[in-house]
């Protein structure tokens, strides 16, 4: 592979359910490193986009390559973080962060000792022997994050990961979040509704239209890093902010409209 590759290249991607067209001739270039959010209203195709590139839907036409291999199905080159934790009751911290390792058939002692690195990593050292009922909902994302980091992939998908969180705790995550990716650099694409919490993370941002789903404008994050949660009372963050509402703001009205008369 060509170093100047992207890591992800989207190419004409269309979905269709039925007679619904979701996605419209999609195509994007992700680079290696880069953290990219996708911002839209509901309904505009955000979460399938993302399940696509997992390889949990399939295309009606086009094509997803990460790292020029095309994608035809779910892989342990691509990490899954979704919008519930869906940790195993019955299992600890610890074995909980081992799946994606034990499914692939790669558990042993240096795994482990990676594993217990992450947990480390995430904030959790301490609580291995921990079961999900002793855990708060943001140290149950944390563990969620840990086993989508320990199969090491090569792109992480997050599905609106801080949703369910109360918002001091959403903020907190944000900002765990992004120390976490500062010391190992993974590719993200990261599905959002909160435009600050896509500004505040990313390097991109891909503004969904309302369906059928298509980029109609890609928003580059300049804010220095690390950036501190401070810089969201900054007026360049403000003036982001309210550029993506701008774009959006039609799109959402419309949505919640539909969602009110259906």
């Amino acid at each position: 592979m060509d170093a100047a590759s992207p890591k992800l290249a989207v190419r004409g991607l269309t979905k269709r359910f039925g007679d619904l067209e979701v996605l419209q001739a999609i195509n994007v270039d992700i680079q290696h490193g880069e953290f990219v959010s996708i911002v839209g209203p509901s309904g505009c195709g955000k979460t399938t986009f993302l399940r696509i590139i997992g390889g949990l839907e399939t295309a009606a036409a086009g094509e997803a390559r990460l790292d020029d291999r095309v994608i035809d199905g779910p892989g342990a080159d691509r990490g899954f973080v979704f919008q519930q934790d869906n940790l195993l009751p019955w299992r600890d911290v610890l074995s909980n962060a081992e799946i994606g390792p034990e499914i692939n058939g790669k558990l042993g002692e240096s795994q482990r000792g990676l594993t217990m690195k992450l947990l480390d990593l995430v904030g959790l050292k301490g609580f291995e022997k921990y079961f999900p009922r002793q855990l708060s909902g943001g140290m149950r994302q944390r563990v969620n994050l840990a086993r989508a980091l320990a199969v090491d992939p090569a792109l992480m998908l997050m599905d609106e990961p801080f949703s369910a969180l109360d918002a001091q705790t959403r903020e907190i995550m944000q900002t765990e979040l992004m120390r976490i990716w500062e010391a190992g650099r993974k590719t993200v694409l990261f599905v959002t509704h909160q435009i600050d919490e896509a500004v505040f993370l990313s390097d991109r941002i891909f503004v969904f239209a309302r369906r059928p789903g298509r980029i109609t404008e890609i928003i580059d994050v300049n804010l220095p890093r690390p950036r501190p949660l401070s810089i969201k009372r900054t007026p360049e963050f403000a003036a982001l902010v309210d550029r993506i509402w701008t774009l959006i703001e039609k799109d959402v009205r419309v949505s919640v409209l539909e969602e009110h008369e259906g």
